[in-house]
């Protein structure tokens, strides 16, 4: 630790510069490799310093610099010296203020660090310049080693979301990520949702307080279930496959233990019919029971041999039995995709009965626009009619004084009674209006609510479906794996046998040189027999019953040495054409293997075509929502002006009425 202090004051001193007290205390402490320097004021030399010091540094593992009031230029330069580091694991960011430039330094540091893991950035303003937030993004999109990303309170948009949705597409190691208090918006959150299935190793996903629907929050929560289970799948599958892996070593150790033992017993008997063959000559009388053995040898070799036929049977029956799960599974993977693509048929025709319901009720609406204007045109029509006849009142007017009086008051009471009318048929025509604008809103909420239920509905059915595809892949690779541990332990049983059918032959040979020892020593003994017979005639007769016995042994020796070669070469005929059947098995296997995969691209296709359907008809619903609303706005235009026009006569009756020259010989009312 004193020698970091060191350093870092000789590098302080170097740059010209004073070291800070506070940094030279953390640096004497320093507990278990960890540098805690938050809530310190860093100057830009501190950490030039710092940045030099970090790149040749083998014992820091965590470096916390939260809320350090960090300027780009010192970020810049402590980024820098950790592009070179190999050791730290922890790097804490937090509350430093880092914007284009710090947004830069860390894209830099993310492709050529290759050891930080967990990476802190709370409340920072990364997102605010979106290209060099792009930048940031591309490199996590190469980085290969950072498991823990936290970007909560950085004023992270929609683009940028889309921008770490294309990121995490091609990440393969990032497993937590925080985007918490942001600005990521219904747009930001579907890309994010979109990238999701792309990506392998992303388990954790926090995206609360970005103004996000409640539907994509629920889709990425299954999203991340959903890869929590893999992972544990995956976690399963290797500690199984770790201790499988024991257990075949354990198995080869016992079997290499076993051949040990037999190459053993094969050099004892080895040396025990080395024995024989020298004292062949004195036990020419025991070569009956030895023959008797040789028979009880070969009937176990045979039963050994129809064990194996045995073993071998039954790994073909299993190898059929999955063949048969196989095309199960198979089938099924076909009902499932004729299914989506019926239900797909099905919202494909309800959508278009939709939108011809939608385009009906449209053209009702327009024809009770058209039949308004022309009650508005009519009305228009009545009030020409009505200045027509104030008109040639006015005219009148001029004529008589009195007639004047009396027809002025009953032009009076005809204009109150026209207003009226005028008055209560706009109301009632606007009534009609404002009931039929409730009544198509309320059609269109229905509508929309349905269509975001069925729009649920097909999203839980595709999730369901996914999951039992996972299942179903889950069982084949299950199932894949158990058939290839049989199909391994019928080739080892099977090359067991080989050894032994070796042995066995080696076996054979021994037993032939015996025989031709046997043979040797039988020849001289039939000189000594010939030596014998000028000494003793009498045992002459014994000799040959001796010599046909011989012949006899010799005789039945060779017939059992044709068996035994022609059971061999039986044996090793019907394990070719077992091995042979085994191959065509393994290459059917592979296969199916292949249909699967097929199926699984095919099943893949139709949820992207299932999805983009999905948007279509999202824009449409949107598309018609603007067209009601241009509607609504016309509308209301239409009424306005009808107003407007209702004023306008209003006030030129009145302007009429009070310019006459009669209103004031009038007497008031």
């Amino acid at each position: 630790m004193e020698e970091l202090r060191r350093s870092y004051s000789r590098l302080c001193k170097e740059g010209g510069a004073e070291p800070q007290e506070a940094v030279l205390q953390q640096l004497h402490q320093l507990p278990r490799g960890r540098l805690d320097l938050a809530t310190q004021s860093l100057t830009v030399d501190t950490c030039r310093a710092l940045g030099k010091l970090l790149q040749k540094e083998t014992l820091l593992t965590e470096l916390v610099l939260s809320d350090c009031m960090l300027s780009e230029e010192g970020a810049a330069l402590l980024l820098q010296g950790l592009c070179a580091n190999a050791v730290v694991r922890l790097l804490d960011l937090k509350g430093n203020n880092l914007r284009a430039a710090g947004a830069e330094a860390l894209g830099r540091l993310l492709r050529q660090n290759k050891c930080i893991q967990n990476l802190t950035l709370e409340w920072n303003n990364l997102g605010a310049w979106e290209d060099a937030f792009a930048t940031f993004c591309g490199a996590l999109a190469v980085n290969s080693a950072l498991r823990q990303l936290d970007l909560r309170n950085n004023q992270i948009s929609h683009k940028g979301a889309e921008g770490l949705a294309l990121a995490l597409k091609s990440n393969a190691s990032l497993q937590q990520l925080d985007l918490r208090w942001n600005n990521v918006g219904l747009l930001g959150g579907r890309a994010l949702v979109n990238c999701l299935p792309s990506n392998r190793t992303l388990w954790r996903l926090e995206l609360a307080g970005n103004s996000i629907p409640s539907d994509v929050l629920r889709a990425a929560e299954r999203a991340m279930d959903h890869s929590q289970e893999r992972q544990a799948a995956q976690q399963e599958n290797q500690a199984r496959t770790h201790t499988l892996s024991k257990e075949v070593r354990c198995l080869r150790e016992e079997k290499s233990k076993q051949f040990l033992g037999l190459m053993e017993t094969i050099d004892k008997q080895r040396e025990e019919m080395a024995r024989s063959s020298r004292a062949s000559a004195a036990r020419m009388g025991q070569l009956q029971e030895a023959l008797n053995e040789r028979h009880s040898i070969i009937n176990a070799l045979k039963a050994k041999l129809q064990m194996a036929e045995a073993a071998l049977a039954l790994s073909e029956q299993k190898a059929r039995d999955l063949g048969e799960l196989l095309a199960t599974t198979e089938q099924e993977l076909r009902g499932l995709a004729q299914r989506q693509a019926k239900e797909h048929r099905l919202e494909q025709q309800e959508a278009a009965e939709r939108e011809s319901k939608l385009f009906r009720d449209l053209s009702a609406a327009n024809e009770k626009n058209l039949l308004l204007q022309n009650q508005v045109v009519g009305l228009e029509r009545k009030v020409k009619s009505q200045q027509e006849q104030l008109f040639l009142a006015r005219q009148e007017l001029t004529d008589t004084s009195a007639e004047l009086k009396m027809r002025a008051v009953q032009a009076e009471e005809r204009l109150e009674l026209e207003k009226k009318r005028s008055r209560q048929s706009l109301e009632d025509s606007e009534r009609l209006r404002l009931k039929e604008v409730e009544h198509m809103t309320r059609h269109l909420e229905e509508s929309e609510r349905a269509m975001q239920e069925r729009v649920q509905r097909l999203e839980a059915s595709r999730l369901s479906l996914e999951e039992e595809l996972s299942q179903a892949k889950a069982a084949a690779l299950g199932e894949r794996s158990q058939a290839e541990e049989e199909l391994i332990k019928a080739k080892s049983q099977v090359r067991m046998e080989e050894q032994r059918l070796a042995h066995l032959e080696e076996k054979l040979r021994l037993l032939a040189q015996a025989r031709d020892e046997a043979q040797s020593t039988c020849l001289q003994q039939k000189q000594s027999v010939a030596d014998a017979q000028a000494r003793a005639g009498q045992l002459s007769l014994q000799v040959e019953g001796l010599q046909r016995r011989l012949e006899e042994l010799h005789q039945e020796l060779s017939n059992k040495d044709q068996e035994k070669v022609a059971e061999v070469a039986r044996v090793r005929v019907e394990l070719q054409e077992q091995n042979g059947r085994l191959q065509a098995e393994l290459t059917a296997l592979e296969a199916l293997k292949e249909k699967a995969a097929a199926l699984e691209r095919q099943l893949k296709v139709i949820a992207s075509d299932h999805r983009e359907a999905l948007l279509d008809r999202e824009s449409e619903n949107a598309s018609l929502r603007e067209k009601l609303r241009l509607k609504e706005a016309e509308i209301a235009r239409i009424r306005d002006e009808e107003a407007q026009r209702a004023v306008f006569l209003q006030n030129a009756v009145l302007a009429y009425v009070q310019g006459s020259p009669l209103r004031a010989l009038s007497p008031k009312k």
